[in-house]
């Protein structure tokens, strides 16, 4: 290390000496050869006194040294007890201790001329210098010393085969993976489980209903057993092709969505073999540290929703810490500038971004409206109120927003909080945000009277604007594009039927006569979509033009894909009319599903319900596990399984217990009084 210079304390210049003629006598012109020596002699002493005292003057930029592990660094020392002004001194502050030493070297103000000074700081610099030199030597060889160790290691590196590399680093990493988890699987603090009723049972009293919900039982063991020969820990499973699969909201990474959205299934079905399984791959397997780019609502439904369920059933504390491990990956999605969040977040980074279709890069209603139910349980369980502020912050920022007659737009800007192209719906885009309305004041036991008042603000906004009746008397529920009405209904719709239903006690002007009827006319409109099919599936989309009710016009719109939401209708239905005909729906729906969608490793969606034989999409959809085959298994059981009054599902059928919330930190907001 080069050493720094020593400055001079002051700015003080050598002054210049004047040697001309008015120093000596005027009669004389010139001077003897001695008088010219002695001049000389005079004149080299001055010079030398005075080159001598700049050299040995002591150094004015007070210095102190501080330790960097590796050597002593001089930079200004600043004495903030006078004012911030240097004072004379600086700090040597040494190596050897877990705080720096201090040694500090004061200097005479008043004497900085004299030799005695001068001579005390040249030995104090001489041995400065000197122990400087011992330490660059000593740096110098432990340099030395590492770079000869970690060429010997190379070495040694060099001699083992690839394989043995490779499992050095696979063991490294799994020593830092354990520190991760130790780190990360800190207890939760205890909390008091809500009165948890009808976690199993259900049998029905009835023999063919009894051997009905065996069949739909034997359908999951199917699914599970396939997807856990071909496609364990993927995310989902290609049955034809028996292997794993995927789609972009899960991103790049493999989660094992499949057995964390079908583990309640699992339980409610009494299949706990199958239901360890898949807690001991969660467990051992599960990781949310993973450099992926993710859906934040799906992510939430199926992962957060799914374990959340799984801790409730089971009491198995692996779940709840996981869902609050992944809650956390999560929050940087809120990091907008308005609080809406991102529809994407890398897990690892915490970089979000929205869909770039999404009206210009706007997020989604039915994204960032379904959250409210996961959050306040997170809430609940952790103590923490982060998770309740956000999803309450998104409901404040959209009430104080104007709707274009009374609807919900699709899509909000996070970066400018206004809303982006005026489509509302209640299928794709827009349903479950009004769900988890109704969903909010259920789950509170009817506390929330702010989320019932949004919802049914927005219910009779819809049946204003949305609700149509066709000419042949099917009741639809169109979509709102710019001021017209898309005569056109989507499968997703279809949960709306029961979402009528289930809010129909409590509603405005003791209208639940006509909510539950809505609800019927619903189911009816959707059963004639299945029915009106070759497979007896329904179709994607359908619409209610001229002669063309409750049928899909556009060959890509035909499909199914193993989708749920006629099927909760059906059993919303049946829990609040118990009229038969809704489990003979159901069964149909589940007849056609086994005989065109079962294939030798699972299930498959088809490409075309008109088609005799039609074409496999070859993807085993893991909300087939979570919703279609709880619902049909529900819609099979008696009602004291999973009863209303005390569970409220997710979106993805996730059942979650009514919250009595008194004891909690969460009543004492203004929404719950």
């Amino acid at each position: 290390m080069t050493t720094p210079a020593l400055l001079p304390l002051s700015g003080r210049r050598i002054p210049a000496l004047n040697v001309g003629t008015a120093s000596f006598p005027h009669h004389r012109a010139t001077l003897r050869l001695s008088e010219k020596f002695i001049l000389l002699l005079i004149l080299s002493a001055f010079i030398t006194l005075c080159f001598g005292a700049f050299f040995f003057l002591p150094d004015s930029s007070k210095h102190k040294r501080f330790d960097l592990g590796l050597e002593d660094v001089l930079i200004p020392h600043v004495d903030t007890s006078n004012g911030g002004k240097n004072l004379g001194g600086y700090l040597i502050h040494g190596q050897g201790h877990d705080e720096h030493r201090h040694r500090e070297m004061g200097w005479g103000a008043g004497h900085d001329d004299t030799r005695l000074e001068g001579s005390l700081h040249f030995l104090s610099h001489s041995l400065g210098s000197e122990m400087k030199r011992e330490e660059e030597e000593r740096l110098r060889n432990k340099i030395q010393a590492d770079h000869e160790k970690a060429l010997e290691e190379a070495k040694e590196k060099l001699k083992k085969s690839r394989d043995e590399i490779q499992a050095e680093i696979q063991t490294e990493k799994n020593k830092v993976a354990q520190e991760m988890k130790k780190k990360d699987d800190k207890p939760l603090p205890p909390v008091p489980l809500p009165n948890l009723i009808g976690i199993n049972g259900g049998e029905p009293a009835d023999l063919d209903i009894r051997e009905k919900r065996n069949k739909i039982k034997e359908m999951m063991k199917h699914a599970w057993d396939n997807y856990r020969q071909y496609g364990w820990g993927h995310n989902e499973l290609k049955p034809i092709a028996r292997k794993g699969h995927s789609t972009n909201i899960f991103g790049n990474s493999q989660m094992g969505a499949t057995i964390v959205d079908a583990l309640d299934t699992l339980y409610i079905m009494g299949l706990h073999d199958e239901f360890r399984e898949g807690q001991e791959w969660i467990d051992k397997n599960l990781d949310f540290g993973v450099n992926s780019e993710v859906s934040v609502f799906e992510v939430n439904i199926r992962f957060i929703g799914g374990l959340l369920a799984a801790y409730y059933l089971s009491g198995q504390e692996v779940f709840k810490i996981k869902a609050v491990q992944l809650a956390g990956k999560l929050l940087p999605a809120f990091n907008t500038p308005t609080g809406i969040p991102w529809a994407m977040v890398n897990l690892k980074s915490g970089v979000g971004r929205n869909w770039g279709w999404a009206s210009a890069g706007s997020s989604i209603l039915a994204e960032f409206g379904t959250l409210h139910m996961e959050f306040v349980h997170l809430s609940y369980l952790t103590g923490d109120p982060v998770y309740y502020n956000k999803v309450m912050h998104i409901r404040k920022l959209l009430q104080k927003m104007d709707r274009p007659n009374g609807l919900y737009p699709n899509y909000l800007n996070p970066r400018t909080g206004r809303w982006g192209q005026h489509h509302t719906s209640v299928g794709g885009l827009g349903d479950s945000f009004y769900e988890y309305l109704l969903k909010a004041w259920l789950m509170s036991d009817k506390r929330d009277t702010e989320a019932r008042k949004m919802y049914d603000d927005a219910i009779e906004a819809i049946e204003k604007h949305l609700i149509r009746k066709s000419n042949g008397g099917l009741t639809f529920i169109g979509e709102w594009k710019n001021g017209h009405l898309e005569r056109k209904m989507g499968h997703l719709t279809c949960f709306a039927g029961g979402m009528f239903a289930l809010g129909a006690d409590g509603s405005r002007d003791d209208k639940a006569g006509h909510y539950l009827q809505l609800g019927a006319e619903i189911a009816h409109t959707c059963h004639e979509s299945y029915d009106r099919t070759t497979l007896k599936l329904g179709p994607e989309a359908f619409k209610f033009d001229g002669g063309v009710e409750a049928v899909a016009v556009r060959q890509n719109e035909k499909y199914y894909i193993l989708r749920p939401e006629v099927i909760e209708t059906y059993w919303y239905m049946w829990r609040f009319t118990h009229d038969p005909k809704y489990r003979q729906w159901g069964w149909e729906a589940m007849q056609a599903i086994d005989k065109y969608c079962r294939v030798s490793g699972g299930f498959s969606g088809v490409k075309d319900v008109y088609s005799s034989s039609p074409a496999y999409d070859d993807v085993q959809q893991s909300f087939f596990l979570a919703e279609t085959l709880k619902y049909l298994y529900l819609l099979f059981s008696s009602d004291d399984l999973l009863p209303l009054d005390n569970w409220v599902f997710n979106t993805e059928a996730h059942p979650l217990p009514v919250l009595h919330l008194a004891n909690t930190t969460l009543s004492g907001h203004p929404a719950y009084q």
